[in-house]
């Protein structure tokens, strides 16, 4: 069977459905919905808490970090001597902490479960009126079949897909379905195939109402064609369902890290723990199999440490702060973001598919054109001879929008409809009928009566007889026909919708106010030509996001010619062969659509699942895509897109639920300030992962030497001070980095670049082995100031202060190490980063030395990390920061190689 009923007769559907104008009989509906079953959307179901927290902690990072608890757990018991005491297992408690702390921040964000079903079922009406054995009954709106028959008036929610019947000036909103920024004209009539193609548009389907939309004016009867999961609404609730989220670019290289650091790790304690067992092997001269067993003991533990000194316990716990400090401070510039990892897409986004109406446009209809020679009088016949009403001190008219939009246009002339109103009473009218296109209205003048008119000029220029000039009533003539149509010419090549105005006098109140004794012998005023015009902010983020090397897509349910002039306005297109419509993505392959959408910037008359296939496209070109949209028409491919994008005014709460950020102002210009921002995080990211990493490697490397030579450099107590503190603090406050100057100059990043790219791992390595040289190079001064040699340091007693001064300067190196790192490629001396002072750096610094010394100095504190307060010296101290500081001439020297091989790539 056919379910084209749009291309059908409305008698043929009926008897399809075996049904008739009056409905079923109520035996006969019960029989088909314990057949069919209710009219409703299949529910999903909801994640169980438990669920998300185990997908939480599957994140490859954390479980590393709970083996590290685990061994280190398991080591700590094996070296338990005098029973069991806490503060031997802190280092299990803090990684642990993390964990936890890490896990529970990703919960509070992204706690709101899917309610995408919730929404669209909310958006059904919960009952309807039907007709029954001929009798009108309502009834819950599931309990509707096909082959019910519907009444509806103004105001009714559609509960199903619907084949019109009876039509009197039916009107309805379905801009959420199909993206029409207008209500759409409901007519009886068969539709017929646009020459070349097999289908209508779901648009254009001006004989069918759809579950979802809405009547806002006149009244009508329709014949359900389709319930439930059957219905458009329900196809896009399918689609939801199989739309998959994908990792995003920072999971994906958190992954990559982890799986790094995974490996690293093993290959750091099979290389430890057999270097060990050898050397026990043929150093001891009484070797036996005891000896052996303790030795490989010993060295599995040391391995074992080595091993946890080598994961930055911090690392998760600080990226996790560092993207919820970017989700405050993009709701500060009115982007609302749901899930934290969508901070960091952003960043790297190359195409922004945005909406029109509403994200580009202003989402309200305005006069922008007229022609007449009298303006006052023009404006104030399309004020009365409209039901759009507004209230004194308000700007913004109330009702249908492009009769609201007349109202505004005498308003801003001072001719508020209130008054109008008043001195113009409304004593008769002939109301709109979709058929003649016209609406007229009849008001007391002096002593006697005005009639106006106002319709489409096509069908009003053919009644009027006469033409208002500068001079008066002068004869409708060719010429001023001729005119007048150069004049709506020129109006529609702007994408201006055009209505005509005219006027007829009478000395009595006609006695008949049928149309046909009335729209007749008229005198034209004039034309007004309105359009949604475009936000005034959007011009500017256009081009930026040209700067920035993001393509923007401009994808609308609207008419092509509107969609083109609307491109060409914004400078998203310049040339009408960039723009296409909907049905013409149909003849394409999926393969195909790779090429195809290159060419186009601008899509008319889109369905939904030509949204989801563009994106889909985009991505399949390894392109990072953002999609946006506020109609439930949206919400598959906002779904399907690497950064949905839902509207939070005029957004539907299905859009709204299956996005990843929502823009609290519905304004394009926002998500241009949103990829600001998360190019900052993501670089801001960036350092504080090579900060740690290279600190890490220090660790590792120094580890690794003292464990060779069998010395002691750093105890565990220091490492995991290390690694919570002086890494995390200044970790945390890198995150707090300005926007570099060419954040929004720069070409978007691939997506596919790992985080050791563009000589990122180079730099990591080269500092942590800088990092290394300097803390042994402290650790030999201090054994030669201390024992006045460095001879006998292998396999020797630990001398207290060399290890202190490796602590202290390892401390210290870091921190500058941190400051450094505030940018990859400029130097911490230049203008821009001198002007862009980092206040929360500069407090980590201080409070990070502050501790690091109380560690040192302070009775007690000292005692943990095995040194005796007051022993150490000021000298000691003096050569410790000057090791620190010469990282930084070192790092510079870095950063000017790296800007030079930077350039030479470009």
């Amino acid at each position: 069977m056919d379910n084209r009923y749009y291309l059908q007769d409305a008698a043929d559907v009926l008897q399809q459905f075996q049904t008739t104008e009056n409905g079923l009989s109520e035996a006969e509906a019960q029989k088909r919905l314990e057949t069919n079953g209710k009219n409703k959307l299949k529910e999903t179901e909801k994640t169980p808490l438990i669920k998300k927290f185990i997908e939480s902690i599957s994140d490859p990072m954390i479980i590393m970090l709970l083996v590290a608890a685990a061994i280190q757990a398991l080591v700590n018991v094996l070296q338990m001597k005098d029973g069991f005491r806490l503060s031997e297992f802190a280092d299990v408690i803090v990684i642990m902490a993390v964990v936890t702390i890490n896990t529970i921040m990703s919960l509070i964000q992204e706690s709101k479960a899917e309610g995408a079903m919730e929404a669209l079922m909310q958006m059904t009406a919960s009952t309807s009126k039907v007709l029954r054995d001929g009798d009108v009954k309502v009834v819950k709106s599931e309990d509707i079949v096909v082959g019910d028959v519907v009444i509806y008036e103004a105001g009714d929610t559609v509960p199903a897909d619907c084949r019109i019947l009876e039509s009197h000036s039916l009107k309805s909103e379905e801009a959420a379905l199909t993206g029409e920024s207008v209500p759409v004209n409901k007519i009886i009539d068969v539709l017929m195939c646009k020459e070349g193609q097999n289908d209508v548009t779901l648009g254009d389907r001006r004989n069918m109402l759809y579950n979802g939309s809405t009547v806002v004016y006149g009244r009508g009867k329709a014949v359900v064609t389709a319930c439930g999961m059957d219905t458009e609404m329900g196809k896009i609730a399918d689609a939801l369902t199989l739309a998959e989220k994908e990792l995003t670019p920072l999971q994906k290289k958190m992954a990559e890290l982890s799986s790094f650091l995974t490996k690293l790790v093993i290959w750091i304690c099979v290389i430890v723990f057999a270097v060990g067992v050898i050397e026990t092997v043929i150093v001891s001269d009484d070797f036996s199999l005891s000896l052996l067993g303790s030795a490989t003991l010993d060295t599995f533990i040391a391995a074992i440490a080595l091993a946890v000194a080598a994961i930055p316990e911090g690392l998760p716990a600080v990226v996790t702060i560092i993207l919820s400090i970017g989700v405050s401070a993009m709701a500060k510039r009115q982007a609302l973001i749901r899930k934290l990892t969508a901070v960091e897409t952003l960043g790297c986004t190359n195409i922004i598919c945005s909406d029109k109406t509403g994200t580009l446009t202003q989402n309200k209809m305005t006069v922008v054109d007229e022609y007449t020679s009298d303006k006052k009088l023009l404006a104030s016949a399309m004020a009365l001879c409209s039901d759009a009403e507004i209230k004194p001190g308000e700007e913004n008219s109330t009702g249908e929008p492009t009769e609201a939009a007349l109202v505004n246009y005498a308003n801003s002339l001072s001719l508020p409809k209130y008054e109008l109103k008043e001195k113009y009473p409304r004593v008769g009218e002939a109301p709109f009928d979709s058929n003649r296109k016209m609406m007229s209205t009849i008001h007391p003048e002096g002593n006697g009566f005005v009639q106006y008119t106002k319709g489409a000029l096509d069908v009003m220029l053919d009644r009027c007889t006469g033409y208002l000039s500068d001079k008066g009533v002068v004869k409708m003539s060719d010429d001023l026909k001729a005119e007048i149509m150069a004049k709506n010419k020129e109006f529609a090549s702007k994408a201006l919708r055009v209505l005509c105005a005219a006027y007829k006098k009478y000395d009595v109140m006609p006695a008949s106010v049928e149309p046909e004794d009335l729209e007749f012998d008229l005198i034209f005023i004039g034309i007004v030509g309105m359009i949604d015009p475009c936000r005034v902010e959007v011009y500017d983020a256009i081009k930026e996001c040209r700067s920035a090397g993001i393509t923007p897509i401009m994808i609308t349910g609207d008419h092509k010619d509107t969609a083109i002039a609307i491109g060409k306005d914004l400078g998203i297109i310049e040339d009408d062969s960039q723009a296409i419509e909907g049905h013409e993505l149909d003849k394409y392959s999926d393969e195909e659509m790779l090429d195809v959408v290159t060419k186009y910037s601008v899509y008319a008359r889109v369905q939904p699942e030509h949204k989801t296939r563009i994106v889909n496209a985009w991505k399949g070109r390894g392109m990072v895509t953002a999609m946006t949209g506020d109609g439930v028409n949206d919400a598959p491919s906002i779904k399907s897109a690497d950064i949905g994008i839902g509207m939070g005014i005029t957004g539907t709460d299905v859009t709204k639920s299956v996005a990843d950020m929502v823009l609290a102002d519905d304004n394009f210009a926002t998500i241009v300030n949103a990829v600001e921002e998360g190019r900052k995080i993501y670089d801001n990211v960036c350092k504080v992962i090579q900060f740690q990493l290279s600190t890490n490697l220090c660790e590792v490397i120094i580890m690794f030497i003292a464990s060779l030579l069998n010395f002691t450099l750093l105890t565990p107590v220091h490492l995991l001070w290390i690694n919570m503190v002086t890494d995390s603090l200044p970790g945390l406050a890198l995150g707090m980095e300005k926007a570099e100057g060419d954040v929004m100059t720069r070409k978007p990043r691939n997506s596919s670049d790992g985080i050791f790219s563009n000589g990122a791992g180079i730099d990591m390595v080269w500092q942590g082995i800088y990092l290394s040289i300097i803390e042994l190079a402290a650790y030999f001064i201090g054994l030669k100031m201390e024992r006045g040699t460095i001879a006998g340091f292998f396999g020797g007693a630990d001398c207290v202060n060399a290890i202190a001064m490796a602590f202290l300067t390892v401390n210290f190196a870091e921190i500058c190490c941190a400051i450094n790192m505030r940018s990859q490629t400029k130097s911490i001396f230049s203008a821009s980063m001198i002007k862009n002072f980092n206040w929360w750096l500069f407090g980590a610094v201080i409070v990070t030395v502050a501790i690091t010394l109380s560690a040192i100095y302070v009775p007690g504190l000292s005692n943990v990390f095995g040194i005796e307060a007051g022993t150490f010296s000021f000298n000691e101290l003096m050569i410790c920061v000057f090791l620190a500081l010469s990282t930084f001439p070192a790092f510079e020297i870095g950063k000017m190689i790296r800007r030079k091989a930077l350039e030479n790539n470009n």
